[in-house]
């Protein structure tokens, strides 16, 4: 059966795209003006179909009909009515039906054109055929055990226009057969066996469960695909048959396992592991082959080429003489392919003739990808300071460094990024350029006692970068940074990253007048910026479950601490008073982080209800006076409390006078926590909406008299905690989120001349609209 295309608007493949939109939209508002008829070119006997009513199903004895059964029987009259797009967005004037109506098909030029782009022939009900859609209905009614169940339909006409209509569809189920009782195949030989065993685990497979095709399939190939893990390779599904007899007992089916007669002999086969042979192709094609006999594998390398020799068999599950399983096969084809440095791979089991028993070669084929890859990206950044822009980025990465999948990375970086929010100016606008090298080695080079999971790849990393920032009217600050880190995971749920190392240097480059008094002004905050080294050691585990379809929860937890390791030394040298690296003194603090992220799905839709806990410290000591700047806290921003703009508010009740050389620099804190609750709901197609309420705040651990009320404290904490709503929407495309945000302030923790719970000066005063690329949390 083939229904009428109902997508309209192609939007020029060559171009123009616009231009087709515009002039959808002025046809809109013509057929508004105008109101011309949208059925008057139907047939005489035709009806233009507008969509379904309504699908009325009623379940056994009247009760709801199971939401499987119901979705499956909506699934078989979902037919779309016309629409009519607008960029890939469906807008409700039709008004494709318009120009097929009351447009000249015959007309030339631009007229003609707009006619082609723009007409879509009517959906009519003899199109969408209910009567055979009843009968799928029946149909679907049969396959779920429900073989009374009657479908029935009515037109729904409109008042307006007669010839337009809807379909409301009646569904009776009737009462659900259920099985009674399971023979299982007589166990005379090892496959038999098998074959009731795994029946007998079966959940479905039980006397009480509602018969349903769609189950019984499902349990064939449950089955099979055990089978095939235990040594029967070429069993199939359809090996398996099922015999139902509902004439021993009214409303209840006596089912009885077997195997299909027409079964070859090899699938009746188990089968073991013979040899393991993987061919090493190179990327260019040819070569001379080189043959290197391991115990798990005999590799057969085309040279020149580079590979370093245990690399493919610790990636080869397979073993000689185990018995053959084809999760030995995905999980190998799993291994290699993770490498990245491969084109193609292809795993073929084939039987040995010349063996005693059964017994499956394995072939495995593999294709060097290019080692060199150069790529050019432009960008739109957006970060959780609220600063979004373009960027480029230009990079050079060779994938297979030393013949170990080892992956060297040489970028180089650009950026100008601007500051959203109601009270920022142009003054923030800054760019970026950095270089960045970093070298990823596809195992941990670490002692053997570190459990790791072997399902995914564990990486050690060596990074080495260089950025410059400038903020105009401010200052130039130039940043260098080496580290080394562990990535790997040990159980499913649960990775790790580790640095033992990670040193950065920041210098001040150049500064203005203007921010030289602002840290003349404020001694704390010019501590925070001062040239120095950041010795770091750090360690994160993040553990993200997907508990089901509905509920989602993702933890992140992060300590780190910088330069204790090297005080100890210094110490232990004798160093007495201020300790310094290559004549820096060096920041001494310990920094820890937790957030919590919860999803939960409302509802059988797309509308979800996420929420999240942040809550960090920072406390710097000995040889380091305050927590260096880019370590400290901060809120408000497209990802924090979005009625506030970045560095607006905080620490605790501090506020600068407006005007003031303080402003924006000193509000960071070394203390954080924050509490947000977002409702995400589709709107129309990719445009999604969302509600959210934002808590939170930065404060102080040690009293600073420049900014009074921003040290922590118990009784004062609650009023220090902002507080702010707002809607959004985002533009979903897949591969990336468009966020609109608008902010609006319900609570300020500083004093704004107004009392109240409600503090804010005006409503206008209280709105922040950030820009964001991909989703706050």
């Amino acid at each position: 059966m083939t229904l009428k295309n109902n997508n309209i608007v192609s939007l020029m493949r060559g171009g123009r795209p616009l231009a087709v939109a515009l002039c959808a939209l002025m046809l809109c508002a013509a057929g508004m003006l105008s109101s011309c008829s949208t059925t008057r070119r139907l047939p005489k006997d035709e009806i233009l179909y507008t969509g379904v009513k309504k699908v009325d199903i009623t379940g056994p004895d009247g009760a709801k009909a199971p939401a499987g059964v119901a979705a499956k029987v909506k699934t078989a009259v979902d037919v779309k009515p016309n629409q009519f797009k607008v960029l890939g967005v469906p807008v409700p004037i039709p008004v494709g039906l318009w120009v097929y109506n009351n447009w000249n098909p015959d007309s030339k030029g631009l007229k003609g054109w707009m006619y082609r782009k723009l007409v879509q022939e009517p959906v009519t009900v003899s199109d969408v055929r209910p009567n055979l859609r009843t009968t799928m209905i029946e149909s679907t009614l049969d396959n779920e055990g429900f073989f009374q169940g009657t479908a029935s339909y009515d037109l729904i006409r409109s008042k307006r226009n007669s010839r337009k209509a809807k379909i409301l569809y009646n569904v009776s189920t009737g009462p659900a057969y259920l099985i009674d009782t399971v023979e299982l195949i007589p166990d005379s030989t090892h496959l038999a066996h098998k074959i009731d065993s795994l029946a007998r685990r079966s959940t479905y497979l039980v006397a009480g469960s509602r018969y349903s095709t769609d189950s019984l399939s499902a349990e064939r190939v449950r089955i099979a695909n055990s089978l095939r893990n235990r040594g029967y390779y070429f069993f199939r599904p359809e090996y398996i048959e099922y015999l139902a007899d509902s004439t021993i007992e009214a409303q209840r089916i006596a089912l009885r396992l077997t195997i299909a007669r027409n079964v070859p002999k090899f699938a009746l086969r188990r089968y073991t592991t013979g040899d393991i042979t993987v061919y090493v192709n190179r990327n260019e094609g040819g070569g001379v082959p080189d043959t290197i006999p391991t115990p798990r594998a005999t590799i057969i390398q085309m040279m020149p080429s580079k590979l370093r020799h245990a690399l493919i068999p610790e990636c080869v599950t397979f073993r000689p003489g185990r018995t053959f399983s084809v999760r030995d096969m995905n999980r190998t084809q799993t291994y290699l392919s993770r490498l990245g440095i491969f084109s193609g791979i292809n795993i073929e089991a084939v039987p040995d003739t010349t063996a005693a028993q059964p017994t499956l070669d394995v072939a495995i084929d593999c294709t060097f990808d290019a080692p060199l890859e150069a790529s050019i990206e432009a960008n739109v950044s957006s970060k959780s300071n609220s600063y979004i822009g373009p960027g480029a980025t230009f990079s050079i990465t060779n994938r297979n460094l030393w013949g170990g999948g080892e992956q060297l990375r040489v970028g180089l970086t650009g950026s100008y990024e601007w500051q959203t929010g109601h009270d920022r100016s142009s003054v923030f606008n800054s760019y970026e350029i950095g270089l960045n090298t970093s070298l990823a080695i596809p195992r941990l080079l670490m002692p053997r006692f570190v459990p790791v999971s072997r399902k995914e790849i564990n990486w050690t990393r060596f990074q080495l970068n260089a950025d410059l920032l400038n903020r105009p009217h401010y200052f130039n600050m130039a940043q260098f940074t080496g580290s080394m880190s562990y990535d790997w995971q040990t159980r499913k749920y649960f990775s790790y990253s580790f640095t033992p190392l990670k040193l950065t240097y920041v210098k001040l480059m150049r500064t203005t007048h203007a921010f030289d008094s602002i840290m003349g002004a404020n001694r704390a905050v010019a501590l925070s910026f001062r040239d120095q080294f950041i010795p770091q050691m750090m360690w994160s585990m993040n553990y993200e479950h997907v508990m089901d379809r509905d509920n989602v929860i993702n933890v992140t937890t992060t300590v780190q601490e910088a330069g204790n390791i090297s005080w100890l030394l210094w110490r232990a040298a004798g160093v007495k008073g201020e300790k310094k690296l290559f004549g820096m003194p060096f920041s001494q603090f310990v920094k820890g982080t937790a957030q919590v992220v919860y999803s939960r799905r409302l509802g059988t839709g797309d509308s979800w209800l996420v929420s999240r806990f942040m809550v960090g410290a920072a406390h710097a000591y000995a040889n380091g006076t305050e927590v260096p700047y880019s370590e400290q806290f901060y809120v408000g921003g497209a990802n924090s409390v979005r009625a506030f703009t970045v560095r607006s508010i905080g620490p605790g009740s501090y506020h600068p006078e407006e005007g003031t050389i303080n402003s924006n620099f000193d509000q960071t804190g070394t203390f954080k926590m924050e509490f947000n609750v977002e409702y995400r709901f589709p709107i129309y197609g990719p445009l999604h909406g969302a509600l959210f309420i934002d808590t939170g705040n930065v404060w102080l651990l040690k009293n600073d008299p420049q900014r009074p009320g921003g040290k922590l404290e118990a009784s004062t904490f609650w009023k220090d905690v902002a507080v702010g709503t707002g809607v959004g929407l985002r533009f979903d495309i897949g591969m990336m989120v468009i966020r609109g945000d608008l902010g609006i302030g319900i609570h300020a923790p500083y004093y704004t001349g107004h009392g109240g719970y409600y503090n804010m000066k005006s409503f206008g005063n209280s709105l922040a609209f950030h820009l964001a690329i991909g989703y706050p949390f």
